[in-house]
């Protein structure tokens, strides 16, 4: 179920819903079970649902503070129509994807920071309102898990990157900005970073990140667990990599920007091997290879 039908590839779901989650009579409809025909019995309900929806982007789109009413009150709303139908219809098990845009900012604004413990969301405010709404809804789903026994499994993830991903026009995150830069960009030339392009991050192939979501599903941990790669980089350096993919002479020019966000952020993922004994096993490079080949075909 989405807004809006894929743009790059034909799904391999059996069916297709296009409807808004922030729709509660259409958010009955999708969970609604074909099993069930025309009388609701729980027991034919759906397994498993996965919630991966919310109003979101880049830096540009995050971090401006332009977009902050529709960011809350879209996913905010989404979430919460999702946990009542949820409860109400009988799902077996949900699966939530938070982020690390959950974590304090006070954490985050050093060089080099300590990866994030899962124990340490509630240590001050996180960076932006997207943060903000996705602790309110951990918390909204572990109470309907507490008081009507919806079985839960909740993630935050790292900077989750792929192909057949936003590549243009303001919501693109930053592998697939870097990469339609330089795409873009003609060889002798300059492409432009937001900030000093000294602040860090880690990056996490989505192919990786479907087997960590896998084993959390397979397991019984209710709360809240990491995903993400503890493979830090800095945003220059990212560059300089995706530059280096693509052959071409091209020097960086780091422009002033409010669109930043913190300036070191990586996954502590001690809990995630403890539980379910997962951790990343390729490189970054692995994926953003793929990432600016399949970008350069579309610029």
């Amino acid at each position: 179920m989405d807004i809006k039908y894929p743009e790059y590839s034909i799904p391999e779901a059996d069916s297709v819903l296009i409807a808004d989650l922030r729709n509660i009579n259409e958010v009955s409809k999708a969970l609604f079970s074909p099993a069930q025909s025309k009388v609701f019995d729980k027991e034919n309900s759906f397994d498993e649902v996965y919630m991966l929806a919310a109003q979101m982007g880049g830096a540009l789109y995050v971090f401006t503070g332009e977009n902050d009413a529709d960011i809350i009150h879209d996913s905010a709303l989404m979430n919460l129509n999702v946990a009542k139908k949820s409860s109400e219809l009988g799902v077996k098990k949900l699966f939530f994807s938070s982020s690390a845009c959950a974590y304090s900012e006070r954490l985050q604004e050093n060089l080099n920071s300590a990866a994030l413990k899962e124990t340490t969301a509630w240590d001050g405010k996180p960076d932006s309102v997207y943060g903000i709404e996705k602790l309110i809804s951990e918390q909204l789903y572990d109470a309907y898990r507490r008081n009507y026994g919806l079985d839960i499994r909740i993630a935050r993830f790292h900077n989750i990157f792929s192909t057949e991903c936003t590549y243009k026009g303001g919501r693109e995150k930053a592998p697939a900005a870097i990469c339609r830069k330089v795409a873009e960009a003609k060889n002798g030339g300059y492409i432009e970073i937001f900030g000093d392009g000294l602040q860090q991050r880690s990056f996490l192939w989505i192919e990786e990140c479907l087997d960590g979501v896998r084993k959390l599903m397979d397991s019984e941990y209710v709360y809240p667990i990491n995903i993400g790669s503890n493979e830090m980089i800095a945003i220059n350096d990212l560059a300089k990599m995706v530059i280096d993919i693509s052959g071409k002479k091209l020097s960086i020019k780091n422009v002033e920007s409010n669109a930043v966000g913190v300036r070191g952020r990586n996954s502590d993922n001690t809990l995630i091997e403890e539980k379910l004994g997962w951790k990343p096993s390729r490189p970054l490079r692995e994926g953003m290879e793929k990432l600016y080949n399949w970008i350069n075909q579309k610029v």
